[in-house]
Order: structure tokens, then C-alpha cells, then sequence
């Protein structure tokens, strides 16, 4: 049993891998898997002020993840002249990605109404950690915040945001969408290579933010999530169609009582495509993750193009990619290896993979990430796109257009694979209304989840305690400490009324309604979780990666001393005032309002980051299990 250490608010509560105060921590597949980059040199990790130091994993405790952010080989089949980055040579960028998988085939295709289908009118839930809005996801009616179920959802000036770096990166694959010229019915013109478009760059994002700035989560906040974005797919001026779950955990329990597999497949029998990472074990792990081994929703592979820019032809599976058996296995496969996709300048990721920055990246908006995380994202605007183009599509009609029009990898078990490679283009022919519906018998009929199993068996054997008394949240207890009551929660999950306004297992998780195109602040009571309060052990890698952690991933070869120099941190620029989310807006990052002027070396004097400020109880850096 993996152990992470965190006090749980007022309550004193605990969490088992999320559990108690967070009742599991989740394992979010955010980037790659297998070895460390080559250009990753070994040593100790840069520290960025207010980032903790790079933890490790206690020996012997490494079991699942492994992350692995940039890619040096594809950094460098990826410069133009030698030293720029140029989009169309990087097999990963989205350029690259949305041509090879017929995404821009399909945005030339018309709707009923006469619309390019780039995915407009659609929104696609992201679960994640949040959503930064950089340029790329700022646009008109883009992105909405929906209510944050993080552990970070008791500061107004982090509430929403992606503190963690996973989130952004996903939601630019599915529908970025960079300022450009657009005809009368929505297609863009007049793009470039470098323009970050993303696979369904006219579709809506609605974030959830799950985990915090170490990518903890749990597993009742997932399911919370779930039950939310069922409930109100619909609300005026939504219209949910899409959920990207780009995560998973080790449970062993079967998927017909796992209650977070069933609160994946409640939500698909409420009418949404629910979209999600198989795994980064690689192919001997032999199983999916949970919820992918529910059959109902799509569980997505990585495949790799070898560093070939017409590679994604004939891909390969990527080597992180799980396995799975001849009973459940990845639906698909997607461009998973080098993704190059929106930065989230200052998040965890970002600061402490500083590998993942593009060689060569002129405008310091990218970053390069592999994994199923990825993939998934790549299909979740795969899915947005036929919607739009048939909105009467059920999520079993998606599936099967999306399986049935897939590409086989020659020589490659199915149980790696799945149907094949996507393949956009081919499964919009299958769904277009107007030349004869093509998809019959997509029924599934697998039998149904009922969700009345082990909440603690969902977590997959990860603990949380709390630091002042060691003592483990276990059992079947949610994240604020209520006692979960799985069969009372199925029934009410699967009626659609898990939720009563912001209430959600007889506590209040939320506010009860929109506001400014955000769910309403009036989240967590006083005794919400405090972020201030994690020790060393709740940094374990268990919860989104395991072996990423290690002193060969965090380099130091990309932070030039003009990035993190002491005159760029002020002190007087952190508080909560100048943080609000109101602030974060696209022209609020400027160089010119972002000068070396504005950071003073004043602010971050060794007072401000004493060892009384950042105790062994909260920062220890000592063995993580």
C-alpha cells in the first residue's frame, strides 16, 4: 500500500490514494513513459522559487507511471534552419497531427447548418488539473470553468487554475485554437505551420480542475467530477457532448462493481462520449487502467511515428502504451509520442521538466509531452468533430465510426492495437447524414457496471495520512471525510441525481450556480484541505507518474539564468490580489507588463524561503512512499 501524507483541513481527515480527505489519488498519464530523454542530464533538479524541490520515490516502491516530457531526437528532426523550430518537420506538432490523422479533411466538410466542422457547437469536458488560459485557449466562448473539486479550490487566486501543467497541454490538442482568418462557415484560412490549431479548434472546453500543483487527485473526486458533467451536460448555453479523462488507477476490482468505472459509464449512458487514457505500463502490463477496462467507454493507445513526419502512416505502438487481453484492451490507437502542444508557463510541469521546452521555439508557448494522456486528448477531438457533423450520433454510433474506420497496424496484436490507427477523415464518411448512414448494430452489450463495489479497491492501493497523527484514511470513505455508501451512490449516479446543486454525498463540493461564465466560488466549507499543509510524503510519484521523479528527468540544460534569475521573483508580485483569476488573461503575460523590472531579487530574499517557512512537515524532501 502506497502512503502519502496530507493533513486534510480543520477535519484532520486522511485519504487513501486520494482517499479521505481526497479519497485516492488518481494516476493521470500525463507524458511519457520508458526511458529518460537523452539531452536529460542526470543531477540534481532546478528548483524554481515556490516549486518544491524534485521528490523521489521511496526504493522499492515504484509500481506504475512513468512520464517522460520533450524529446531530444524529435527536437532535432524538428529545426528548420538549424536552430528554429519549425512545426511542419516536427512530427508531433499539431500541425503535423491533425493533417495525418484527416482532421483538416474533416474541417472542410460543411454541417446542416453550412459550418466548417471544426467542432463548433460542441464542448468537450476536460477532468484534469485545470485549465491556464494562455494564448491559444482564450478565445471568445472558449473555455469555461466549471466548479473546481481540487484540494487548491481554498485559494480564490488558484481556483480553476492549472497549477500542475497537464490540463492546458490536453486541451490544446482537442480544440486550441490560435487568432486566425476564418471564411463565412468557420474554416480557417490563411494559416500557417506555426499556427497552434488543435484537432478540434471550433469546439468549447469545459474544465473541471481535479488535482493540484503535484497532480494529486482522488479517486471520489473524479467520480464527483463524472456525476457533475453528466448532470449538466445541458445547462443553458451548454452542450456537452465529449469527456476527456486522460487518467486512471491500478484497482484490481472488477469493472461491474468498481464504482469509478461505473460513474465513467453513467456518464456515457447520459448520452456523453467519455474518452480515456488505456495506460503507460507498456504492453506487458497486460490490463487497461481503471476506468479504460470499463468496455462501454473508449479507452485510447499511443502510437509512435518513429521520428518520420509521414510516420503516423505507419506507426508504431508506442512502447509506454498498455496492453491489454483478448476480453478488454485499447479501442484505438492515436498520436501519442512528442506531442507538441501548449505551455503552462510556471506550472509544476513546466518548471521542473524544463526538457519539455522546444528546441528552438522562438515564441516559448511550447512544450512536448508524450503518453496515452496525449492520445486520448487527440481523440477526444476526434469525437467532437463527428458530433457536429451528426449531432444525433449516440456515444455506441462514435465508437464504432471511430473503431470501424480505424487503420490495422500490420503484424501488431490486437490486444496492443485495438482497431488500428485513427483515422478522422475515414470515420466522418461513416456518420454524414446526407449520404446514407452507414453505422448499424453499434449497440454495446456488454454487461453494465453497477458501481456498488469498493471505493477503497477503486483507489488501487494508494494511502494518504495525516502528518500530525499518522493516521490512514482507508475504506469506504470520500475526500471530505463522508462516509461513501456505494450502492445508495449508484443508484442515485445512474438516476442522475448524484448531485443536489452543489451537494454531493450529503456534503457541499460547490456552488449551486453559473456566474461569468464560471461556477460559482462558494466551494469547500472552513474546513477544506489546505494546500500549504502537504508533507514530503504526498509528493510520491504514484499518483501520475512513478519513475518520472528520478534525478535524469528534471534537467537543468534548459534553464538559462534569464529564465529563473533571482531578479524575476519579487515577493510583492505574489500575493493573492495580483494572482486572481481574473488576472490571467493572455494580455496580462506580456513582456512588457512581465519585465525584469517588475521582478525584483528584494522579494525573495532567504527570509521569504527560510526552513521555518518551508518545515520538513510541509517541504520535506526525504524518501517518498
Amino acid at each position: 500500500m502506497r502512503r502519502h501524507t496530507v493533513r486534510w483541513g480543520a477535519r484532520r481527515l486522511i485519504g487513501t490514494a486520494g482517499a479521505g480527505a481526497l479519497a485516492a489519488p488518481v494516476l493521470l498519464f500525463a507524458a511519457v513513459f520508458g526511458a529518460a530523454p537523452a539531452h536529460a542530464a542526470a543531477g540534481p533538479s532546478p528548483t524554481a522559487p515556490g516549486i518544491p524541490s524534485n521528490p523521489r520515490p521511496a526504493p522499492g516502491k515504484i509500481t506504475v507511471q512513468k512520464d517522460q516530457w520533450g524529446d531530444s531526437k524529435a527536437d532535432d528532426v524538428s529545426d528548420g534552419a538549424g536552430t528554429t523550430y519549425d512545426a511542419a518537420r516536427d512530427p508531433g506538432s499539431l500541425y503535423t497531427v491533425t493533417r495525418a490523422i484527416g482532421a483538416r479533411s474533416t474541417w472542410a466538410q460543411k454541417d446542416a447548418a453550412g459550418r466548417a466542422v471544426t467542432g463548433q457547437g460542441v464542448t468537450v469536458a476536460v477532468l484534469d488539473s485545470g485549465v491556464a488560459p494562455v494564448a491559444g485557449l482564450t478565445g471568445d466562448g472558449k473555455l469555461v470553468q466549471g466548479p473546481d473539486l481540487s484540494l487548491e479550490n481554498d485559494n480564490p487566486s488558484l481556483v480553476g487554475l492549472d497549477t500542475f501543467g497537464h490540463g492546458t497541454h490536453l486541451s490544446a490538442i482537442i480544440a486550441g485554437a490560435d487568432p486566425t482568418a476564418t471564411d463565412r462557415s468557420g474554416l480557417p484560412k490563411d494559416t500557417v505551420p506555426g499556427d497552434q490549431l488543435g484537432v478540434a479548434p471550433g469546439a468549447g472546453l469545459l474544465s473541471l480542475k481535479l488535482a493540484t500543483a503535484n497532480g494529486t487527485t482522488d479517486v471520489s473526486q473524479v467520480i464527483a467530477g463524472l456525476d457533475w458533467v453528466a448532470e449538466h451536460a445541458q445547462d443553458p448555453g451548454r452542450n456537452v457532448r465529449v469527456v476527456n479523462l486522460s487518467f486512471g488507477t491500478d484497482s484490481l476490482q472488477p469493472y461491474q462493481v468498481d464504482p469509478l468505472a461505473a460513474a465513467a459509464e453513467n456518464a456515457w449512458r447520459h448520452g456523453l462520449v467519455v474518452v480515456v487514457s488505456g495506460g503507460n505500463e507498456g504492453p506487458a502490463a497486460g490490463r487497461l487502467t481503471d476506468p479504460a477496462m470499463d468496455p462501454y467507454v473508449i479507452a485510447v493507445g499511443a502510437s509512435d511515428p518513429n521520428l518520420a513526419v509521414d510516420g503516423w502512416k505507419q506507426p508504431t505502438v508506442a512502447a509506454f502504451s498498455n496492453g491489454g487481453t483478448a476480453q478488454r484492451h485499447v479501442d484505438l490507437l492515436a498520436p501519442g509520442r512528442s506531442i507538441t502542444s501548449l505551455r503552462d508557463p510556471g506550472s509544476f510541469i513546466d518548471v521542473h521538466h524544463p526538457e519539455g521546452l522546444v528546441a528552438g521555439d522562438t515564441s516559448g508557448r511550447l512544450f512536448r509531452g508524450s503518453g496515452t494522456s496525449q492520445a486520448a486528448a487527440v481523440v477526444s477531438g476526434a469525437a467532437a468533430l463527428l458530433l457536429q457533423l451528426n449531432p444525433s450520433l449516440t456515444p455506441d454510433q462514435v465508437k464504432a465510426a471511430l473503431t470501424r474506420s480505424a487503420h490495422p497496424l500490420p503484424g501488431v496484436p490486437t490486444v496492443e492495437q485495438g482497431a488500428g490507427q485513427l483515422d478522422v477523415a475515414a470515420a466522418d464518411d461513416l456518420v454524414k447524414p446526407g449520404k446514407g448512414f452507414k453505422l448499424t448494430g453499434t449497440a454495446q452489450t456488454a454487461p453494465a457496471a453497477t458501481g456498488v463495489g469498493s471505493l477503497e479497491a477503486s483507489r488501487g492501493g494508494t494511502d494518504l495520512v495525516d502528518p500530525d497523527t499518522g493516521v490512514t484514511l482507508s475504506g469506504e470513505v470520500d475526500v471530505q471525510g463522508h462516509p461513501f455508501d456505494a450502492p445508495v451512490w449508484a443508484a442515485a449516479s445512474a438516476a442522475g441525481s448524484a448531485w443536489d446543486g452543489g451537494i454531493w454525498n450529503s456534503a457541499r463540493w460547490s456552488g449551486d450556480t453559473w456566474s461569468s461564465a464560471r461556477w460559482s466560488d462558494a466551494e469547500w466549507a472552513s474546513a477544506r484541505w489546505s494546500s500549504a499543509r502537504w508533507s514530503d510524503t504526498a509528493w510520491a510519484s504514484a499518483r501520475w507518474s512513478d519513475t518520472s521523479w528520478d534525478s535524469a528527468r528534471w534537467s537543468s540544460a534548459r534553464w538559462s539564468s534569464a529564465r529563473w534569475s533571482s531578479a524575476r521573483w519579487s515577493g510583492i508580485d505574489w500575493d493573492s490580489a495580483r494572482w486572481s483569476s481574473a488576472r490571467w488573461s493572455s494580455a496580462q503575460w506580456s513582456s512588457a507588463l512581465w519585465s525584469s523590472a517588475r521582478w525584483s531579487p528584494a522579494g525573495w530574499f532567504a527570509g521569504t524561503w527560510s526552513a521555518g517557512s518551508w518545515s520538513a512537515r510541509g517541504w520535506n524532501t526525504g524518501p517518498r512512499g
